[in-house]
């Protein structure tokens, strides 16, 4: 039976190892003992970005030194390089640059597509409706188009918390909460799959973090088209917001709730990246069945001042040590490959 809103805040007061042991049982139901990752890399086109959010590191104004574009053709050499290393996934994001026009996306789309088999998982909701807004046209006619090109799906990023008032705290200009689902409705009806994302630790309440699950719930109701949900924690190092990390403890206990309040979503991911090894290990246990990418290249989270690197053979050796079965998957969670 579904776990109402009310009773979902009831559960969250339960002791940690309680949940953790239902979200187990559920994901061992669903999965047995395979535990999946992907090997993609993370390619930032450029970090200047107009939203300029208190919660981020990596954005930079135009004018600053550090700031950047990349070029189509550095792009094309980092897909050939992840390429090269085994990558069937490459994840492109980028700040919000005016000078950016929808033809360099769509340009960068196909010459990737025209020079590789890989799949393009790419553009947070906030890119896509910042292209339309810059083209002056709609978002649905912006994913048509960049779907044209060669765009697979998109990522969740962007969502954070889906309240608005905590929203209006973090990133002000920021993409709103009904826009985000919105975009993501959608992409879902044009056949374009996407995952969902929830950053924690903004300050924000436990019942705000339910608000956020019931939103994504009821989307995932209507449209199928969420393929799984992944949490991570802010880090609030080099960020204007600042404030301290949340303690793992918090970060167990919200997935393992992901796990129980999220019926209807696939797969749920622990976070290596920003919990480190050990934690990412844990995970399994409480309710993620995918540990996420092995990441050839992150910038957002090293700006913030963490960074945790990982191999193939030692995502393979985590997961093995937790008594589970690694396997390589792509983006449609298809095993690839067991170990």
């Amino acid at each position: 039976m579904r776990i109402t809103k009310k009773e979902g805040i009831s559960l969250f007061k339960e002791n940690l190892l309680n949940l953790g042991r239902t979200a187990d049982n559920i994901k061992k139901n669903k999965f047995g003992n395979v535990v999946t990752f992907i090997i993609d890399r993370n390619i930032n086109y450029t970090n200047i970005c107009q939203n300029e959010c208190d919660f981020c590191a990596f954005f930079r104004r135009k004018n600053q030194k550090s700031s950047y574009v990349l070029s189509h053709e550095e792009i094309i050499e980092k897909v050939r390089e992840a390429v090269n290393l085994g990558a069937t996934q490459v994840m492109i994001q980028g700040g919000l640059n005016p000078e950016l026009g929808l033809d360099y996306f769509e340009k960068m789309l196909r010459m990737i597509k025209k020079n590789f088999d890989i799949t393009i998982h790419s553009f947070t909701a906030t890119e896509i409706q910042y292209f339309a807004k810059l083209e002056g046209i709609p978002e649905l006619e912006i994913l048509k188009r960049l779907q044209a090109a060669g765009l697979d799906s998109l990522p969740g990023g962007g969502a954070e918390i889906l309240v608005d008032e905590v929203r209006k705290k973090i990133s002000p200009k920021k993409i709103s909460t009904d826009d985000w689902l919105n975009i993501m409705k959608s992409a879902h009806s044009i056949g374009m799959k996407s995952t969902a994302t929830m950053v924690i630790g903004f300050d924000e309440t436990i019942e705000q973090r339910i608000e956020h699950m019931e939103k994504i719930r009821n989307l995932q109701d209507e449209t199928g088209g969420f393929r799984a949900f992944i949490m991570w924690s802010f880090q609030p190092k080099n960020t204007k917001l600042g404030g301290e990390k949340i303690s793992s403890w918090d970060y167990m206990k919200t997935l393992a709730f992901n796990r129980i309040y999220l019926d209807n979503i696939e797969h749920i991911q622990g976070s290596w990246v920003t919990q480190g090894e050990r934690i990412g290990q844990l995970t399994l246990n409480f309710g993620a069945d995918d540990l996420g990418s092995i990441m050839l290249e992150e910038n957002v989270v090293k700006a913030a001042g963490t960074s945790y690197k990982m191999s193939v053979q030692k995502m393979i050796n985590l997961i093995k040590e937790t008594g589970n079965t690694p396997a390589q998957r792509n983006t449609k969670y298809k095993i690839l490959k067991e170990f």
